[in-house]
């Protein structure tokens, strides 16, 4: 029983989670600039860095495509079976990808591509800019198929056609401010002080929705992967 109960703690302590946080507010234009999505990734971390995930972000310049490729493939390359890796990103987008902060566009089949190669059993990807829905034209059917391949699962704060808006009266977008809220606590339905990835996305679709109702920016978040990773545990409180 002793030996049982020493392997299982053991196991339990190997499990890790990787996150990496990326956000571009300056993209050198003015008319391109964003307000929050430096505190975006800052907020977001706080959150990751208290449930003891091994956190690291990338912000204005250092966001740029060369850098967020190569943080993202270290990680898919670090973790193990049991691991989980999540990533964010807030900036701007466009059908196919997001913008990094060289202008770049990103494509969320090179995203796929990447995070693919881990060994990873999930992997999220959260999306905080227009068009992020844009990710379901890889088709789902690329996510987790393959006895090797991980689960990849992305949540994106609005439709293929959509655009997601940030608010300053909030401080962040409407996506990412629910969010926030979601993991910390908010969308715990259940009651059992763990947000899953189902309880955070009918939070976070019922907040965005509402907030952007009758905007020219209405959002409809989306949830783009295999129905089996529903029940992740993202967070507990």
């Amino acid at each position: 029983m002793i030996v049982l109960l020493t392997a299982f703690l053991v196991s339990i302590s190997a499990q890790k989670t990787y996150v990496l946080l990326a956000g571009v507010s300056n993209y050198g234009n003015e008319e391109l600039n964003l307000y929050n999505t430096t505190k975006d990734v800052k907020q977001l971390k706080k959150v990751f860095d208290n449930q003891q995930a091994t956190t690291a972000i990338v912000t204005s310049q250092y966001a740029n495509h060369a850098n967020i490729a190569k943080k993202l493939d270290a990680i898919s390359r670090l973790a193990k079976s049991s691991d989980k890796i999540m990533f964010f990103f807030s900036g701007h987008g466009t059908p196919g990808g997001f913008v990094t902060s060289d202008r770049t566009l990103f494509n969320y089949q090179e995203l796929v591509d990447i995070l693919s190669k881990s060994k990873a059993s999930q992997v999220l990807c959260f999306i905080d800019a227009c068009m992020s829905g844009s990710a379901k034209t890889i088709s789902a059917n690329n996510f987790g198929h393959g006895d090797k391949a991980p689960y990849i699962t992305f949540m994106t704060s609005s439709d293929g056609t959509e655009t997601s808006a940030e608010n300053l009266l909030i401080g962040h977008g409407y996506f990412t401010k629910a969010l926030l809220k979601g993991l910390r606590g908010m969308c715990d339905r259940d009651s059992d002080k763990q947000i899953t990835l189902i309880e955070l996305f009918n939070y976070v679709y019922g907040d965005v929705t509402a907030r952007s109702k009758g905007s020219e920016n209405e959002q409809h978040p989306q949830l783009i992967g295999p129905a089996s990773m529903h029940n992740m545990v993202l967070t507990k409180w």
